[in-house]
């Protein structure tokens, strides 16, 4: 199956309100970003054990390891999980940027160093989730 179709099959499968709100979020993802990559990772780990809710991913960026090591990711994930809706933020160097900057003024969401979480898209300021995203999308990395 092709990534979008992947993405597609993901959207469907969730029940009719969290799936309204994840099409939107996707929506405007690719609205802003309509070029950019689009990764799905179903969550589970090279021997097929669950290990992460499945994601939706956007754009791309290398990261580097230790060991001079490096692989490619997506700079922005989107994903549903039993108490909501995570957004990550991926690739940012300062860890408390999403909290300092977004934090007082999303809403009805927890912020860390790389995820914003919420449970209904209607408790948030979805123009500062964008602005966060959008943020991720274009920071160097």
């Amino acid at each position: 199956m092709e990534t979008a179709e992947l993405v597609e099959a993901y959207l469907a499968s969730q029940p009719e309100a969290k799936q309204a709100d994840l099409r939107q979020l996707h929506a405007r993802v690719l609205a802003e970003f309509p070029t950019c990559r689009l990764w799905f990772t179903d969550g589970t780990n090279d021997d097929g054990k669950v290990v992460a809710n499945p994601n939706i991913g956007y754009g791309a960026y290398t990261i580097s390891y230790a060991d001079g090591s490096s692989r490619e990711f997506y700079r922005i994930g989107l994903s549903a999980n039993t108490s909501g809706f995570s957004v990550y933020v991926l690739g940012l160097d300062d860890k408390t940027f999403l909290q300092r900057t977004y934090g007082e003024t999303i809403g009805k969401a927890s912020v860390t160093g790389y995820c914003i979480r919420f449970k209904r898209l209607a408790d948030i300021d979805a123009d500062v989730l964008q602005a966060a995203i959008r943020h991720g999308m274009t920071a160097s990395a």
